[in-house]
C-alpha cells in the first residue's frame, strides 16, 4: 500500500497503481539477464497491441516524451527538408521548435483555441506544397483538444501518400484509439507516466515500415548520437526476439513496471472522461475543445465560470488533497484549469479519485459561483 498523499490528478504525471510502483522497485537485474530480455520481449508485444499494430517497430528508450520529438527529427528529417505542423496548442508549437533545432523547414497551420486544424485545412496545405511528413499532436496537453488522426491519416495518403504522417500520442496512447495499421501512421511517439500509467523516464515510439524504409534511404548521417536509430534499432531488433543487446543501459525498473501496467489497463478513460464531463456540463461549465469529437479521453479542459479566478479552482482543490492543472495555452491561459483522467485514477474504481475530483470541482466551483 502506498502512503497517504494528495492525488494527482493532472495530465501526467498521473497515479500509479499498487503493483505497478512494486514493479519498479523490483530488485536489481542486469539489463542483460534472460528473465528481463523476455520481460523487454512482452512489453514490445504489448505495445504493439496497444496500438493496433502488427508490422510496427517499437523503440523503448530511457528519456522523456519530448525524446521522439528528437527520433524523429534524427532519423526521419534530413536538413532542409519541409515538414507541416498541425498546431493545436502548446507542444505544436513546441514540436516545431524541435524540428527546426534540427534544420527542418517547418510549416504550422494553426488551429483557434480549443480547435483542431480541418481537413481542408491540411488538404490546402498539402497542395500547396510537398511536405516530407506531417505532424500532428492527437491530444494537447495545453487544451485537451482532441485532433482526428485517422481523417489526418486519410487526407495524406490520398493527397500526398508519400509524406510521413507523424502523431504525437504523449496524451493519448492508452486512452484514445489508435489504430496504427488500419489508419496508415507512420510514427506514434508516448511517454511513460500518462495513460501507460507508469512512473516518468521511458520514451515511446512506433514506427511503420514506411517510416523505417525512409530512416533506411537517408542520404546524410542521422543528427543524433543518443537519439539515432543506427544504435537503438539492433537493441530493439535483439529484444523482441528475447535477447538481450546493449548500447545504453535500458531504464530496467520502468520496463518491468511497463510491463506490469500493460496487462492490466482497460478502456476505462471514456466512462471517467464522460463523468468528469456530465458534472461540468450540469454546473454550466464550457469546456475548452469546441465539439464534442475534439475532446480527449484522457483530460479534459474546463473553463472557469465567469468572474472566477484560478486560485478559487485550483487552489481551493488543493486544499482539499486534489491537485489539478492550471491553464497552458498562452492564449487563455488564466481563463481555465485541467483534469487528467488516465491510468490507475480511472482504472482502480476503488480508489475513487474520479469521483472524489468531480465532488470536489462541483463543491468548490459551487462555492465560487455563489460568492460572485
Amino acid at each position: 500500500m502506498q502512503e497517504p498523499h494528495k492525488s494527482v490528478i493532472i495530465p501526467g504525471p498521473i497515479e500509479v497503481a499498487d503493483d505497478v510502483l512494486y514493479a519498479n522497485a523490483h530488485y536489481s537485474v542486469s539489463h542483460m539477464a534472460p528473465d528481463f530480455a523476455n520481460a523487454f520481449k512482452e512489453s514490445l508485444q504489448m505495445i504493439r497491441q496497444v496500438l493496433f499494430t502488427s508490422s510496427g517497430q517499437p523503440f523503448l528508450i530511457s528519456g522523456s516524451g519530448t525524446l521522439g520529438w528528437d527520433q524523429v527529427s534524427a532519423n526521419l528529417i534530413e536538413p532542409g527538408e519541409d515538414v507541416l505542423v498541425l498546431n493545436s496548442g502548446y507542444f505544436g508549437d513546441a514540436f516545431a521548435d524541435c524540428l527546426q533545432t534540427y534544420r527542418a523547414k517547418v510549416t504550422t497551420v494553426q488551429a483557434p483555441v480549443g480547435a483542431a486544424v480541418t481537413v481542408p485545412e491540411l488538404e490546402a496545405a498539402l497542395k500547396a506544397k510537398k511536405y516530407k511528413a506531417v505532424t500532428v499532436t492527437h491530444v494537447d496537453t495545453s487544451t485537451g483538444v482532441l485532433s482526428p488522426i485517422k481523417d489526418v491519416a486519410a487526407t495524406v495518403r490520398r493527397v500526398s501518400p508519400e509524406t510521413l504522417v507523424v502523431v504525437d500520442g504523449v496524451c493519448s496512447v492508452a486512452s484514445e484509439e489508435i489504430q496504427f495499421d488500419e489508419w496508415d501512421i507512420d510514427v506514434v511517439i508516448s511517454a511513460s507516466q500518462k495513460g501507460i500509467g507508469i512512473p516518468p523516464g521511458l520514451s515511446l515510439l512506433m514506427a511503420s515500415t514506411r517510416a523505417m524504409q525512409v530512416y533506411s534511404s537517408r542520404k546524410t548521417p542521422a543528427t543524433s548520437y543518443y537519439a539515432s536509430w543506427n544504435k537503438w534499432l539492433p537493441i530493439m531488433q535483439a529484444y523482441d526476439k528475447g535477447s538481450a543487446a546493449y548500447f545504453a543501459t535500458p531504464p530496467t525498473n520502468l520496463i518491468w513496471a511497463l510491463h506490469t501496467s500493460l496487462t492490466t489497463l482497460t478502456t476505462a478513460h471514456q466512462e471517467a472522461a464522460r463523468k468528469v464531463r456530465e458534472a461540468a456540463s450540469q454546473l454550466g461549465l464550457k469546456i475548452v475543445p469546441l465539439e464534442d469529437k475534439f475532446a480527449a479521453n484522457g483530460m479534459t479542459a474546463v473553463y472557469f465560470p465567469d468572474g472566477v479566478s484560478a486560485p478559487q479552482v485550483v487552489g481551493e482543490l488543493g486544499k482539499k488533497d486534489i491537485i489539478v492543472a492550471g491553464g497552458l495555452h498562452k492564449d487563455i491561459k488564466d481563463k481555465y484549469f485541467r483534469i487528467g483522467h488516465m491510468g490507475i485514477s480511472v482504472v482502480d474504481k476503488q480508489r475513487g479519485d474520479i469521483d472524489r475530483v468531480v465532488e470536489g470541482f462541483k463543491t468548490v466551483i459551487g462555492a465560487a459561483i455563489a460568492k460572485r
